[in-house]
């Protein structure tokens, strides 16, 4: 039997960089990848919300997992999103995946439909039976209107394929169910303005698209909090964080945000695809301010004043 993958660190929801006519921006995303395997993050995903894959068909969601598969090389575990309205299209998602040889799979309830908790684990299952690799859930009910509840739970895990689950309900309440009657099923934290939270129960791991352009001060609370156990520092990270992730999580563009903070670092990001805008000129000075704000208290932190 194959060793269980573990999720350890913080793993990176890339955005897709788009050249001014929407086409896919290889070499933005080459670097983009280079950038976040220098700086230590752990592994990268490829497909989700944050890519914007609500504006890709199958095909170029291929594409796009393929190209980040052949440019990381092995040197961090890829995890490929499936996350599709349709069952036919997580499967050719998922099955992709496996063929080009990513390392597992991002799956979260089918968008609009409202599936039961029966309905939806039995589209999970289907999704694991064509691909048989490891399989991170993604509760997120805020914009799919359905919880991974107990009942869904219960059903996915009767295949040790299902791993880990991303969880961004906000609900502190589901950390807690998911650490005591869960244990088996690796608690990543989804919900970026809870991260301390999720490592005080036990999270080893982050999903966090701030990373896409702060990789390091994300790295940096989870070797405080997870690997040296200081959650007195880590609240300090934390709080330094804070801003940032009200801007991210409560500020309603938040991919808008993530692309912005990635052409600060001096990378390219490139447009949105429609139906979504870019952010203002006030928008942009806002969040700058808060990225400078932020970077300074934390290399204070790190230097110990």
């Amino acid at each position: 039997m194959t060793p269980r993958m573990v999720l350890e660190g913080i793993y990176t929801p890339l955005i897709t960089p788009f050249h001014a006519d929407g086409s896919f921006d290889f070499d933005g995303l080459a670097d983009l990848v280079e950038r976040l395997v220098s700086a230590g993050v752990h592994g990268l995903i490829s497909g989700g919300s944050t890519g914007e894959n609500y504006a890709e068909t199958v095909e170029e969601r291929l594409a796009l997992a393929r190209f980040i598969v052949e440019r990381t090389q092995g040197r961090l575990p890829v995890i490929v999103g499936t996350g599709a309205m349709r069952t036919p299209d997580s499967i050719a998602l998922a099955v992709g995946a496996k063929e080009m040889g990513a390392d597992a799979l991002l799956l979260g309830t089918p968008p609009y439909s409202v599936p039961t908790e029966r309905e939806n684990a039995l589209n999970a299952l289907a999704i694991d039976q064509a691909a048989d690799m490891p399989v991170i859930l993604y509760n997120y009910p805020g914009r799919m209107s359905v919880e991974m509840g107990r009942e869904f739970l219960d059903r996915v895990g009767r295949s040790r394929n299902f791993i880990g689950i991303k969880e961004s309900s906000g609900d502190i309440n589901r950390v807690h169910l998911l650490a005591r009657d869960y244990p088996h099923i690796q608690m990543s934290c989804g919900m970026d303005d809870q991260a301390l939270e999720f490592f005080a129960w036990g999270a080893r791991s982050w999903i966090c698209a701030g990373s896409n352009f702060l990789p390091e001060e994300h790295v940096y609370l989870y070797e405080t909090c997870v690997l040296n156990g200081d959650f007195a520092k880590g609240r300090r990270i934390m709080s330094a964080m804070m801003p940032l992730m009200r801007v991210l999580e409560q500020g309603g563009k938040f991919i808008q945000c993530v692309k912005h903070g990635v052409e600060t670092t001096g990378l390219r990001a490139g447009p949105m695809r429609p139906p979504l805008k870019g952010l203002n000129k006030d928008e942009k000075r806002e969040l700058e301010q808060v990225i400078r704000t932020l970077k300074t208290a934390i290399a204070a932190i790190k230097e110990g004043n």
